[in-house]
């Protein structure tokens, strides 16, 4: 395999920004669609996928959101092209026979909750990293959010009981003029060490 050109690498991670302001232009169905099409082939532990996704693009189902959302974040949410809602399924291992038939993994999560609800919250928040990369690739700009109200937006999305909300993330073709400028990065050095 060899590495990616580096233009490409600066529109996936160098020179991509967490996008506030988002231009009026619409995200189509088939863009959604294929944007699932390349997460669901990243990766997660025992092939889980435990990562649900609600694609918030409608002026009811926005109408919806709202209420769950931090002042900081309404306007922004509102305004963006669609809102995706990344939940995960806490039961998801009932899954597991059909997705890792390499064993029975099924009795790891069905008698620990705890257990289970944290697999499933950390490979769904693997999921939704992979989701903004996807964006990127598919020339979508993503704004990931967690200034909101799980509970609402469980009860308006999810209301079965079985899901958690995980993140939300904004989607559009950002607004370039009105991008800010990207923050400071922690160097290696301090953050990193080779053993």
């Amino acid at each position: 395999m060899t590495a990616l050109d580096s233009s490409v690498l600066d529109r996936l991670f160098r020179e991509a920004r967490s996008t506030q302001v988002f231009l009026p232009e619409p995200v189509t169905d088939t863009t959604l669609r294929e944007l699932y099409h390349l997460v669901k082939w990243t990766p997660t532990g025992f092939n889980s996928q435990p990562a649900r996704f609600r694609f918030v693009r409608s002026p009811a189902a926005k109408e919806r959101l709202a209420p769950a959302l931090s002042s900081s974040n309404r306007t922004k949410a509102l305004e963006a092209p669609v809102t995706v809602i990344v939940a995960h399924d806490v039961r998801f291992y009932e899954r597991l026979p059909e997705l890792f038939p390499a064993y029975d993994a099924r009795p790891l999560f069905e008698g620990d909750a705890g257990f289970a609800e944290s697999t499933a919250r950390h490979n769904a928040t693997l999921q939704a990293a992979f989701l903004i990369v996807a964006a990127r690739a598919l020339g979508l700009d993503a704004g990931p959010m967690s200034g909101f109200k799980p509970e609402e937006v469980e009860r308006q999305f999810f209301p079965d009981g079985r899901h958690r909300v995980t993140l939300l993330i904004n989607l559009g073709y950002g607004d370039a003029q009105r991008t800010r400028t990207r923050g400071v990065r922690l160097p290696f050095e301090e953050t990193a060490e080779i053993l």
